[in-house]
């Protein structure tokens, strides 16, 4: 009996650490719902957003256009913020509770200014503006987060494999969204008309219960610690290296780096770790066209939709279209399959390519390329006026002309293995006991394998 009541407990264990039958950490069956239902919560509130604008708050096309991306701009702005509060703070779990807990009341706030009982227009539009502002903070702020918490629970072998998942939980949950909330807003009667609080509010209970699922997954997750405000203190690290450049280039030996520069007050393992992001974010510079182009298919289908329902109630008679529908089909298929693998990959590639106390930070490097492709839609349509067939032309060109540009840097980028640091300056504690001799011959060795780096990599070149 003792023998059996050991087995039982054995296999308990095994199962509650790892998914039973695989290698996969169990926390991740928490971590991929809540990305569900937060994806579900996001896209479905997005869905109707611009048909509220329009029909709800009478808005006219280009302040909605406006309004929309702006807001989808901020969602991919403030994941900085978010990054910053995990790596320097909070860490990452605490960061997805409490701005999850923003998230939710975001949304509550956007539903009840859709009431038509609550106040009068103005009060509608400030309850929204409130509730989207809100909304952008939590999305924004958890969306690096719960990506790199995910890595977090993962070896590098299976981590690429979790990436994947982990989109695919992101698509089924805005596919699903996209399908149900606008069919809540135009087949459900509320109020007297299109029912857009429970289209709202229905986005609100499954952020609700991503929030739920996720915090009953606390026992298995593993956490890293925060370690300090690392922002201030890459950017002293910068402005250092700059300023002691600036002094000093004319009268002291030149430096293989312009970062090399900070050696005298900061350490190596600090420059290197600095030296990779800027990498990968010098290499993230031509993505924000990609985003450009497909940020701009929820609101040009939505002012179609609301185009024909214009004429429709004027009782208008127009010409036949000669393009059949079908023709967008293989678009969509060949945008889709395009977008899958650009963000799985930019996804993978943004952890993988961090240090460990800078991950969430490049995964907001990698978001900020949708915020910045969403200001490049706000200047080319509120600024440049063209048709609409036209600015379909001039971002197709513009994104050809980016592939070709990034084609040509990532051929020249190279793999680092994070873990080289933590081998390379395993020994930095103790240093400070060798005399200034052996400090010499120390970092001098170090300084060499430190050059050679980023040479000793996983023997590929990228596939970005």
């Amino acid at each position: 009996h003792l023998r059996s009541w050991k087995q039982r407990i054995y296999i308990k264990d095994l199962c509650f650490g790892k998914l039973c039958g695989t290698n996969y950490p169990a926390s991740i069956c928490f971590i991929v719902v809540n990305e569900f239902c937060e994806r579900f919560s996001y896209y479905g509130m997005k869905a109707v957003l611009t048909l509220y604008f329009l029909t709800y708050l009478h808005w006219d096309k280009d302040l909605s256009t406006a309004v929309y991306h702006a807001f989808s701009g901020l969602c991919y702005f403030t994941p900085i913020l978010g990054a910053l509060i995990a790596d320097s703070w909070l860490g990452k779990f605490k960061t997805i509770i409490y701005l999850s807990i923003v998230y939710v009341i975001g949304h509550v706030v956007k539903s009840v200014g859709a009431i038509p009982t609550v106040g009068n227009n103005s009060m509608h539009i400030a309850l929204s503006m409130l509730g989207l502002i809100l909304i952008a903070f939590g999305t924004g702020g958890i969306k690096p987060c719960v990506a790199a918490f995910g890595g977090d629970q993962f070896d590098e072998e299976h981590r690429q494999k979790f990436f994947s998942i982990f989109y695919m939980s992101i698509n089924a949950g805005s596919l699903l969204s996209t399908v149900i909330t606008p069919i809540l807003r135009g087949d459900v009667q509320c109020f007297g008309g299109d029912c857009y609080a429970l289209a709202f509010g229905v986005p609100a209970l499954l952020m609700i219960v991503a929030l739920v699922v996720f915090t009953a997954g606390s026992v298995l997750y593993k956490r890293n610690p925060p370690q300090g405000n690392i922002l201030l203190e890459v950017c002293n690290c910068i402005g250092f290296a700059i300023k002691n450049r600036w002094r000093r280039w004319k009268y002291d030996p030149q430096r293989k780096h312009w970062l090399d520069w900070a050696e005298e007050n900061y350490s190596k393992r600090l420059i290197e770790e600095i030296k990779m992001v800027l990498r990968v974010l010098v290499l993230y510079i031509p993505l924000p066209m990609f985003w450009a182009l497909f940020d701009q298919q929820n609101p040009l289908c939505v002012f179609c939709q609301e185009s024909g329902k214009i004429v429709a109630h004027k009782m208008e008679d127009v010409s036949a279209n000669d393009v059949h529908i079908a023709w967008q089909i293989p678009q969509y298929v060949l945008i889709t399959i395009g977008e899958v693998m650009f963000s799985i990959t930019g996804l993978e590639f943004s952890y993988s390519q961090a240090p460990a106390n800078m991950k969430s930070v490049l995964q907001a490097g990698w978001l900020l390329t949708v915020a910045f492709g969403n200001v490049i839609v706000l200047i080319v349509a509120e600024g440049a006026g063209l048709e609409q067939w036209k600015e379909f032309l001039l971002f197709a060109v513009l994104l050809l002309a980016v592939c070709i540009i990034f084609s040509i840097m990532a051929y020249f980028y190279t793999y680092v293995d994070p873990d080289q640091l933590d081998k390379l300056y395993l020994e930095d504690s103790g240093k400070e006991g060798n005399d200034d001799d052996d400090d010499d011959d120390d970092d001098d060795n170090r300084k060499k394998e430190t050059d050679d780096l980023h040479l000793n990599k996983m023997g590929k070149g990228t596939r970005l």
